[in-house]
């Protein structure tokens, strides 16, 4: 079994969470779902059914005039 490419995001997600909350990475990793892929043919590739979501309603983004 091999994780898919979108397993490895929500694992980077995980760790970009826990980083960003200052919090234990533990919990999320073991409340992770995962299925075989069903578009895999080899059904070696393994998907996560409930990634992590981030919110970044609280963050302020400050953009140079540059950028905008």
């Amino acid at each position: 079994m091999k994780l898919t490419d979108q397993a490895v995001g929500a694992l980077m997600m995980a760790l970009q969470k826990s980083l960003m909350e200052q919090s234990d990475i533990v919990p999320v990793l073991k409340e992770m779902n995962f299925q075989v892929d069903p578009d895999d043919t080899s059904h070696s590739g393994l998907v996560v059914l409930n990634p992590p979501v981030i919110s970044l309603d609280d963050t302020l983004v400050n953009f140079d005039d540059d950028e905008v």
